[in-house]
């Protein structure tokens, strides 16, 4: 993928955090939250009923924690863009081990460039392999 990325391009988005974002967070649990995303063209191709995923970064599970889908478009807040998400938790996370070996998976942004701001995205291939590695990701 080359130059600005389309609707088409965008298979699900992806929100990246430290830590998850809810303490004592129960698999299968959904929960209502809003992120900060970096003001970007990208914002304007954000939309509500998109899907999205949480990748947790770090040393301890990196990976995709929970998935959602996008519940309000893009607002300005105090802090900057924020975007609405209704997220759940997976029963267990997707390794990033198990992405970087997938040879479609591997050349996502998200692995490439993990320091890159929010939000980053899946291609639709890409998406159908996390969909793949965790059952309960297909139903979201």
């Amino acid at each position: 993928m080359t130059g600005r990325l389309t609707r088409d391009d965008v298979g699900c988005w992806v929100l990246k955090s430290s830590r998850l974002p809810e303490p004592g967070w129960a698999p299968g649990t959904a929960v209502e939250l809003t992120r900060c995303v970096r003001p970007s063209y990208r914002l304007g191709l954000m939309a509500p009923g998109d899907p999205v995923l949480l990748w947790c970064s770090g040393r301890v599970d990196p990976g995709v924690h929970a998935t959602g889908t996008v519940t309000a478009g893009v607002q300005d807040s105090a802090d900057g863009p924020v975007v609405g998400v209704r997220w759940a938790l997976l029963p267990a996370p997707v390794p990033r081990e198990a992405l970087l070996a997938d040879p479609v998976a591997r050349d996502a942004e998200v692995l490439r460039m993990p320091a890159g701001s929010n939000p980053s995205w899946l291609s639709p291939a890409q998406w159908a392999v996390v969909r793949a590695l965790s059952p309960t990701a297909a139903r979201t």
